[in-house]
């Protein structure tokens, strides 16, 4: 399987108080798990830098990855950037 990195910013407007969000984390967290069967969740941080939230998926189906980022933006008020990652021992063996 191929692995992600979702990077997200949450939109300053997405809630007023601290546990709104739990809410919202477990209302993605779940419509992912139901629409995108293809994604294997395997890590999710939380940052102080450029963004807010960090997850780290796998999946061998792009347009399950491309969805459930899509479900970030629309239902976790986000701006998502994603990038394909290459474990470095895989990446060095390549050059």
């Amino acid at each position: 399987m191929a692995t992600f990195v979702i990077l997200s910013r949450i939109s300053p407007e997405a809630f007023s108080d601290p546990f709104e969000f739990k809410k919202i984390a477990g209302m993605v967290s779940s419509k992912i798990k139901s629409e995108c069967p293809g994604v294997v969740w395997k890590e999710s941080y939380s940052t102080t830098g450029r963004f807010d939230v960090i997850d780290i998926i796998e999946s061998d189906d792009p347009k399950q990855v491309m969805k459930a980022a899509m479900i970030i933006r629309a239902y976790g008020h986000s701006t998502t950037e994603t990038l394909t990652a290459t474990p470095w021992n895989e990446f060095l063996e390549m050059i």
